[in-house]
């Protein structure tokens, strides 16, 4: 999130590239899987959906394609998380490499927009019929329909569903791939969850001949979240040892603001967390910083990334080696939450690395009860890209249990209005949640933050202090659990200072940003 020059849109370049030289792949030999359509959006024009498929035999399969028809009228717009490609009508769609392997009842999904209201026809996975009537098991059950949440707590979520005619043996309750239980009845409840922590289900019937395919997921989150109104949620950056850090105790104390976000934490070298990838992780200037915020009655959240510099992402070489880069820095200073600000392309444009940070966060969850993990990364002013929207589809598939998806409106030619772009930018970041998880509005907003640039942006989008406190208001009604901006550090007036680093280039009161975000 340093200063930066404007980046250059190369991936709708290269995305058309790869449209041409795509080649059609020759399904492999048929296989016992399935692949369910449903719309998640529709609008006059058009509608966003997706494909789930399912490996309903006992054996992993190793690749997938799936091929159907658009009716006339119809056309194949942007897609994700598969290649597709047209002949005429005829659309074929393969697996990513990081997603062709599906084990015994395992699942993923790939998504698409389509200009016009006809859906597809003619489905075939691995050249059998999408129902599974190529490669399914016709005496295995039918699939549970109804399945509805009824109940949830701090730690549980109940669940229940409609019987199933015929022979049936019992259910599976699935989380993603995993089977969280197996019963004869068709209610359950899943225990020893995190407080305000999402999850998705679905459920699957079996007999003697096999299992049925899964049914449609439903998603709801714990009790016990606290929205935008913890001190947490507002922590703007603050940069120790850049443009001229001012004292946290002058700032706490005429703002009243609590928590700062702590840029950056790099790779000291290999796999080894540092600040700003030379300074020691305890000792130096921002050990004392935040020391200096801690006895003051505050509190931080260190921040993993950032535009510049050597990124532990991508020099750590498994989820369980940057798993425990993080934990290396959770446990020098007590932590309740951490910031991934993966913005910079050997990042957030590397499936790769986006997969490792993803299942880096899922472990840092479960060996740390209660810590709260945030994603930070750009937009466009109408939401996420393709990048944002696969890092969201990706943290869902996974289960990485992330607790708030953080965009940054700015440096997105967001143009005269901020308030206006930001809130449209916002919007298009609650529907993608809503399209991954299932969730609902409220549930969308409460995993949602904004991370704003105060004054002029790097692409000279103003903010000012009314307009920001606009955003605040519009946030703080929807219940965003994160609300902050670059930096504090640039939190001071410089009338035509231009884009700089210890001042926001424009007028304004000294701390009135930082002010405006601890009445948060």
């Amino acid at each position: 999130m340093k200063l930066r020059s404007p980046r250059a849109a190369t991936f709708v370049v290269a995305l058309a590239a790869a449209l041409v030289a795509a080649t059609v792949v020759a399904p492999p030999a048929a296989s016992a899987a399935t692949a369910a359509f449903v719309r998640t959006s529709s609008w006059g024009s058009g509608y966003e959906a997706k494909f789930t498929v399912t490996n309903d035999s006992s054996a992993s399969i190793s690749s997938w394609n799936v091929q159907f028809d658009l009716p006339a009228g119809s056309s194949l717009g942007t897609f994700w998380d598969a290649r597709l490609t047209t002949s005429g009508q005829h659309v074929t769609a393969v697996n990513q490499s990081w997603n062709g392997t599906l084990a015994p009842g395992a699942s993923t999904s790939f998504g698409f927009v389509v200009s016009g209201n006809g859906d597809p026809t003619n489905c075939t996975v691995n050249g059998g019929s999408c129902t599974g009537g190529g490669g399914g098991n016709p005496s295995a059950p039918a699939t549970p329909g109804g399945l509805r949440v009824t109940g949830t707590t701090a730690s549980s979520i109940a669940l229940a569903w409609n019987a199933v005619g015929g022979t049936v043996t019992g259910y599976r309750v699935y989380e993603g791939s995993t089977v969280r239980a197996t019963l004869t009845g068709t209610s359950t409840t899943v225990g020893g969850l995190a407080a305000c922590s999402a999850h998705s289900y679905t459920v699957a019937a079996y007999n003697s001949a096999g299992e049925s395919a899964k049914s449609a997921p439903v998603s709801a989150t714990t009790t016990g979240c606290t929205g935008g109104t913890a001190p947490m949620a507002a922590a703007p950056y603050l940069y120790p040892g850049w443009g001229d850090p001012p004292a946290p105790s002058t700032v706490m104390g005429a703002t009243g603001i609590k928590w700062f976000t702590i840029a950056f934490v790099l790779s000291g070298g290999g796999c080894t967390p540092a600040w700003d990838g030379s300074g020691p992780l305890t000792g130096g200037t921002h050990a004392s910083t935040i020391a200096a915020i801690k006895a003051a009655g505050g509190d931080v959240i260190p921040s993993f990334g950032g535009w510049s510099g050597n990124k532990l992402g991508p020099n750590c070489s498994s989820a369980t080696a940057l798993a425990g880069a993080y934990q290396q820095v959770i446990n020098a200073y007590g932590l309740k939450a951490i910031d991934i600000d993966i913005e910079n392309s050997d990042e957030f444009e590397n499936e790769v690395v986006q997969d490792r940070i993803l299942g880096a966060l899922k472990i840092v969850k479960q060996n740390n009860p209660g810590i709260k993990t945030i994603v930070t990364f750009g937009t466009s002013t109408t939401g996420p890209n393709y990048w944002g929207t696969r890092l969201i589809n990706r943290a869902a598939a996974l289960g990485a249990n992330i607790d708030t998806f953080t965009i940054m409106p700015f440096d997105f030619g967001g143009g005269a209005n901020m308030y206006q772009s930001t809130v449209n930018a916002a919007e298009g970041l609650k529907n993608a949640l809503k399209t991954a998880f299932g969730w609902s509005d409220a549930t969308a907003y409460a995993h949602m933050g904004i991370s704003g640039m105060n004054g002029l942006s790097d692409q000279q989008e103003l903010t000012s202090p009314a307009t920001w406190t606009q955003i605040r208001d519009w946030a703080k009604a929807r219940g965003l659990s994160r609300f902050t901006f670059w930096s504090v550090n640039r939190d001071r007036p410089c009338p035509g200072g231009g884009v700089v680093s210890n001042c926001s280039g424009i007028a304004q009161n000294t701390w009135e940003f930082t002010s405006i975000s601890a009445k948060y």
